[in-house]
């Protein structure tokens, strides 16, 4: 990870941090005393004692809110002798009054019809001029037509605003909302709605949008708090968020697992939830105020060696408090190790050049000195001239492996070919190059069925899978071992080709990795055998995405290995073709 990247990550992180505990704070601060607004006061005039949970004084949850708003609709419907009472919430992108739950008289699935234009009907009226509407007949009030309360079998009814205000610390309105409608409908015994239960009305439709108000914030809060919760988990670097006591606030998915713990760690101290001196140090230092240099720390989990960056970052609120301190760890094993084959590859490949140029300068210099005075006769100027062409090869070909790498990784294709070609003179042709070029193994060619006369695919790179992994396995093999290409028929439509040695082995843990560019085992036997790491990552490539097959590798330590690839007898080019393009 890049600085800028890594410094980027680091201020999105701080900054969801601090919005999460703003979050936290609103929504204990919601759960304490349900909001100012909320505050509903008491009414003589209605004779009503509402009590703390009637009056919204304490939303502990939204289930709470609920059956809050549910009792105070059933007073309302009590004190007014109205047989329906109905919350209509105005929807701004529909521009819609919408009836909410819960309602009196009302079952959901009617409720869930009502809904008018807030241009239209008596509910559109009221909540546009913020004034209350009686009306004493629905079938000949023109007001009351868009309403549809007719379906409802209302009669007459009392609409109110439902207004929410901020006031200040004196208690001062300093901001006024409409955000619905309240609706009484049918009065009881057959009577009529008059000013004084529009006065009612009126009062307690400010205690049930207080209600709605909260309940909606809370709500927010809590979907606000959960989508933030829900991108912390989901980051793939480790977050982990300490208070200023030391005990931990939060911790993702990813910081669990460096902290190998998969139980509820949220509240413990920070001493307990790791052993890694380091890491604690790194903690207390920044719980203290300090800015500490990111640390890389090695941890072990299940037998497998992991390094992690750990970055910190104090969390402040806008005030500037100190909220805590947050730690972001960065999974940089596969950046380590990638960095170590480099600096391998490097040196190898260094080491490949070199050793051809000396050979090519070497003799080159030996022919030169002996042109004028020739001391070298036909047949050694033969031999020092085909080494010379040898190396050159040797040189072309890393340099192709080099390119080739290059242009597979980034994204570009090795042109294919693809031809109809002899399977059995290809195979013989590999086996008897190999045998000339080199006088200390005897490569052997074995078919264990009858294979087909022809097979589709890029003959030149079938060419050279072979011919790297006869390199590689005559590279292992110790002096005198037999290196012998296997041939068999894979059921109806495939050919299976492997090259088995008697060298040193592959352990277990690098089996499926030999494929990975710059890979190679490092250990006592093979330290002095060198090689860039590029051509069983180049065999893995003109396999799977050219020839649409597969490969792997079989071994036993001390034994040998045996590497296998399948491929179609009959290849669809298309298919290939669209899969390189």
């Amino acid at each position: 990870m890049g600085t800028f990247e890594s410094e980027d990550l680091q201020r999105k992180l701080q900054e969801l941090t601090a919005e999460l505990e703003k979050l936290r704070t609103e929504n204990s601060e919601l759960k304490a005393t349900g909001g100012s607004e909320a505050t509903l006061k008491k009414e003589p005039e209605v004779e009503i004692r509402a009590t703390p949970a009637e009056s919204g004084v304490e939303i502990a949850s939204i289930q709470e809110g609920d059956i809050t708003l549910r009792r105070l609709v059933q007073r309302i419907a009590m004190i007014l002798q109205a047989e329906k009472i109905v919350i209509m919430f105005y929807e701004a992108e529909q521009g819609e009054l919408v009836a909410i739950p819960p309602a009196y008289g009302l079952d959901d699935d009617k409720l869930a019809h009502f809904r008018v234009r807030a241009t239209q009907g008596i509910s559109g009226e009221v909540f546009r001029d913020g004034v209350p509407g009686v009306f004493h007949d629905a079938t000949t009030d023109d007001r009351t037509r868009k309403d549809l309360v007719t379906l409802f079998h209302v009669n007459n009814g009392v609409t109110v605003p439902l207004v929410i205000e901020k006031r200040d610390e004196e208690n001062r309105v300093v901001d006024r909302k409409t955000i619905g409608v309240l609706h009484a409908f049918n009065k009881r015994h057959g009577e009529d709605f008059n000013d004084e239960d529009v006065r009612l009305l009126e009062r307690m439709a400010k205690n049930v949008g207080s209600i709605i108000a909260n309940l909606q914030l809370y709500k927010a809060v809590m979907r606000e708090n959960e989508e933030l919760l829900q991108t912390f988990e989901s980051l793939t670097s480790g977050l982990v968020l300490v208070s200023p006591e030391g005990k931990i606030s939060q911790m993702n998915a990813s910081a669990r697992a460096m902290f190998r713990t998969d139980g509820e760690v949220v509240g413990s101290h920070y001493d307990d939830v790791t052993s890694i001196e380091d890491l604690k140090e790194f903690m207390a230092s920044g719980l203290r105020g300090e800015e500490p240099t990111p640390i890389d720390v090695e941890v072990d989990l299940a037998h497998t060696l992991r390094d992690y960056q750990i970055q910190g970052a104090q969390v402040r609120n806008e005030d500037g408090k100190q909220l805590g301190y947050v730690m972001i760890v960065n999974d940089i094993t596969d950046q380590k190790n990638l960095d170590k084959m480099k600096s391998s590859f490097v040196a190898m490949a260094s080491h490949e050049l070199r050793t051809p140029l000396t050979a090519i300068k070497g003799f080159s210099s030996t022919l030169l000195d002996g042109v004028d005075n020739d001391v070298y006769e036909k047949e050694d100027q033969k031999e020092f001239l085909g080494i010379i062409v040898g190396e050159c090869d040797r040189l072309r070909r890393l340099i192709d492996d080099l390119l080739n790498t290059a242009r597979i990784e980034s994204g570009e294709s090795l042109t294919p070919n693809y031809t109809e070609f002899e399977l059995a003179p290809l195979l013989d042709k590999v086996v008897r190059v190999q045998n000339q070029a080199s006088n200390r193994h005897d490569v052997k060619l074995v078919v264990h069925d009858a294979m087909p006369d022809t097979i589709i695919g890029d003959e030149d790179k079938f060419d050279q899978i072979l011919t790297n992994l006869l390199n590689n396995a005559i590279k292992y093999s110790p002096e005198g071992g037999d290196v012998t290409v296997h041939a068999w028929l894979e059921g109806d439509d495939e050919i299976r080709i492997g090259v088995e040695d008697q060298g040193i082995g592959i352990p277990k843990e690098h089996l499926g990795r030999v494929f990975e560019r710059f890979h190679r085992v490092n250990n006592e036997d093979n330290r002095k055998i060198y090689g860039t790491g590029l051509g069983l990552f180049l065999v893995h490539h003109l396999v799977n995405e050219v020839h649409l097959g597969k490969i792997w590798a079989e071994s036993e330590v001390g034994k040998g290995s045996m590497f296998l690839f399948t491929m179609p007898k009959r290849l669809d080019i298309e298919k290939a073709k669209e899969l390189n393009s």
